[in-house]
C-alpha cells in the first residue's frame, strides 16, 4: 500500500525542461581575443553571456545598434539651423510689407534690392549645406 502511495504522490521541485542544455563545450581565450568578445557581448545588449556565445556560434542574427554622437549632433545643428531659416523667411514677408507701408516707392525698392542680394546669398549657402550634408551621410552614415 505504501507502494501506491509513493506513486500516486506528486513530485515537487522544478518542472523538468522539455530539452535541456547536458552538453557543455569549453573554450580558451587569449587577452586580445577576450576583450574582442566583452566589447561584442556590451555592444549586443544581451543580459546572458552563454546565449550571447551560442547565437554567434550558431550564426543566429544579432542585432547591435551604435548611436554615433557626432550624427546625432549635425542633426541638432542641422535642426537649429532649419528652424532659423524659417524664422528669417517669415521676417523677410514682414519686412517686404513693412518696406512698401512705410517708404516711398524708389527707397522701398533700394532696400528690396539689398535685400535680394542677401537672399541670393543666403540661398547660396542653403545649397552648400545640402552639399555637405550628402557629403556627410554618404561618408559618414551606414544606410544598411
Amino acid at each position: 500500500m505504501k507502494e501506491q502511495d509513493n506513486e500516486q504522490r506528486k513530485k515537487g521541485g522544478r518542472k523538468p525542461k522539455l530539452s535541456p542544455s547536458t552538453h557543455r563545450h569549453v573554450f580558451r581565450l587569449n587577452d586580445e581575443e577576450n576583450a574582442k568578445l566583452l566589447s561584442l557581448y556590451e555592444t549586443s545588449g544581451m543580459h546572458n553571456k552563454a546565449k550571447f556565445i551560442i547565437s554567434l556560434l550558431l550564426e543566429r542574427e544579432i542585432k547591435v545598434v551604435k548611436i554615433d554622437m557626432q550624427a546625432m549632433e549635425y542633426h541638432t545643428q542641422l535642426t537649429k539651423f532649419y528652424t532659423i531659416f524659417r524664422s528669417v523667411g517669415v521676417n523677410y514677408n514682414q519686412i517686404v510689407k513693412i518696406l512698401y507701408r512705410n517708404f516711398s516707392e524708389k527707397k522701398a525698392a533700394a532696400y528690396l534690392f539689398r535685400l535680394e542680394r542677401q537672399t541670393i546669398e543666403m540661398a547660396a549657402l542653403c545649397n552648400k549645406i545640402i552639399e555637405l550634408t550628402k557629403l556627410f551621410e554618404s561618408q559618414y552614415l551606414n544606410k544598411e
